[in-house]
C-alpha cells in the first residue's frame, strides 16, 4: 500500500446556503457552515469534508470543535515517516470520540492515497454498481400541503423513495397525506431523530397502517434496549442511525434485536473503512444497510455515493443531488438521472472543488504544517 509524506493539512471554512430552510425535530437550519480538510503530500493532495454542524444537536460533535481537535490532537498524531488511510485510522483511535473530525482526516488521507494509485473510492471500498438509487429526505413543513407540495416536487424529479421527518405532533397526519396522495407503491418512510420515548410506543404504532419501509431512530441514541422493546410492539421495521457509532455497536443493536436496518453515516461512525466494516458485518447477518446523508457538498456526496454501491446497501440513500441542498455546489453538481446518480469513476474521489467557486465560499483557511 501506497505511503504518503504529509507537507500539511488545510482546514478551510466554507458557508453554503441551503436553498431552503431544513427543519428536523432537533432544529432548522437555513446555511451550511462547513470543514473541508486538504492534505498535501509529496505524491499530490486529498479532500474530504467534515460533517459536524454548527451546533451539537444531531451528535456532541460541531464544527468549531471538530477544527480545534483536529489542530490540536488529530493532525500532529499523524505518522510523520508516511502514512495511509488504515495508519491514520490507527493514529487517530486512542482519542475518544471526535468521528466526524476523525473521519474528515482520514478520508482525506484516503483520497490522496488513492489519487497517487489512480484508483476511485468504488473500486477501493468494493462497490459492485456503476449508479445507485437516490432518497431524498424531506424536512418537517409548517402546513400539509406545503409538504405535499414539496413531495410531488421530489417525486417529479425522479426520487424513488421518500423520507419524512417526524416529530411529536407531525406524525401521523403527514405520513397519511403523504400516502392518500401517492399511493402505496411510493417507497416512504419516517426519520424522528429520537424526538419519542417508549411511552409514545402505541402512539407510534399507528404507523404500522402505511406500509413504510421503516421508522428511523424514534428513541434516544443511547438507548437500545428499548428500541429492542419498541420492535416487538410495531410492525414497522425499526432503522437506527444516531445509536450506530461503530461496528461493534451495530453488533449490539443487532444481537439485542434493536433494530433490523442500519443507516450507515460514515461520519458518524469514523470513516469509510469503519462504515464498509458496518457494510460487512450487516450483510453477513442479512440486514440491510443505506447510505444517510448530511446535507454535503460534491465533496463528502462522492464518497457517499461510492459506499452506497456496495452490496449490502440495499436501500436507496439519502444521495440526493446537489441541486436538492445547494443552488451551486463547490464541485461540479451531481445530477440525478432516472432516479439515479453515478458513482465517480475517477482517482480518489473522482471529483474536487472548483476553484473559483470555492474561493468565493471560503471564510477562513488554516494551515498546518508537518
Amino acid at each position: 500500500m501506497t505511503k504518503l509524506k504529509l507537507s500539511g493539512v488545510e482546514l478551510r471554512r466554507i458557508a453554503m446556503p441551503l436553498v431552503a430552510p431544513f427543519r428536523t425535530s432537533f432544529g432548522t437550519e437555513t446555511s451550511r457552515d462547513v470543514l473541508l480538510v486538504r492534505v498535501v503530500t509529496s505524491d499530490g493532495e486529498g479532500w474530504a469534508e467534515c460533517a459536524a454542524m454548527s451546533e451539537p444537536r444531531y451528535c456532541s460533535e460541531y464544527v468549531d470543535g471538530a477544527q480545534d481537535v483536529l489542530r490540536r490532537f488529530l493532525i500532529p498524531a499523524l505518522p510523520k515517516d508516511g502514512v495511509d488511510a488504515a495508519a491514520a485510522g490507527r493514529a487517530l483511535e486512542p482519542f475518544t470520540g471526535h468521528r466526524m473530525a476523525k473521519s474528515a482526516l482520514e478520508t482525506a488521507v484516503l483520497d490522496a492515497q488513492l489519487r497517487a494509485t489512480g484508483e476511485s473510492f468504488g473500486s477501493y471500498l468494493g462497490a459492485s454498481r456503476d449508479r445507485v438509487p437516490c432518497g431524498v429526505s424531506v424536512g418537517i413543513m409548517d402546513s400539509v400541503p406545503q409538504l405535499l407540495d414539496a413531495v410531488e416536487r421530489y417525486v417529479a424529479e425522479g426520487y424513488v423513495r421518500i423520507k419524512l421527518k417526524i416529530e411529536p405532533g407531525w406524525d401521523i397526519e403527514p405520513v397519511r397525506a403523504v400516502r392518500e396522495r401517492f399511493g402505496d407503491e411510493l417507497l416512504l418512510q419516517v426519520d424522528a431523530n429520537a424526538a419519542y420515548t417508549l411511552v409514545d410506543a402505541q402512539h407510534l404504532a399507528g404507523l404500522d397502517a402505511f406500509g413504510l419501509l421503516l421508522i428511523e431512530q424514534p428513541l434516544a441514541n443511547d438507548d437500545m434496549v428499548q428500541h429492542a422493546q419498541l420492535a416487538k410492539l410495531l410492525s414497522t421495521p425499526i432503522c437506527l442511525d444516531e445509536s450506530i457509532e461503530s461496528a461493534a455497536h451495530a453488533a449490539a443493536a443487532i444481537s439485542l434485536g434493536a433494530c433490523s436496518v442500519i443507516n450507515v453515516k460514515p461520519a458518524r461512525v469514523g470513516g469509510y473503512l469503519e462504515a464498509r466494516r458496518i457494510h460487512d458485518l450487516a450483510r453477513a447477518h442479512g440486514i440491510p444497510v443505506w447510505c444517510g446523508g448530511m446535507l454535503e457538498t460534491g465533496i463528502g456526496r462522492a464518497a457517499n455515493v461510492a459506499l452506497a454501491a456496495l452490496p449490502g446497501f440495499t436501500l436507496p440513500g439519502d444521495t440526493s443531488g446537489s441541486h436538492r441542498y445547494f443552488a451551486t455546489d463547490i464541485t461540479p453538481p451531481f445530477v440525478l438521472t432516472d432516479g439515479h446518480l453515478d458513482v465517480p469513476a475517477g482517482p480518489g474521489l473522482g471529483t474536487e472543488p472548483l476553484p473559483d467557486i470555492l474561493d468565493e465560499v471560503t471564510t477562513a483557511t488554516e494551515w498546518i504544517a508537518l
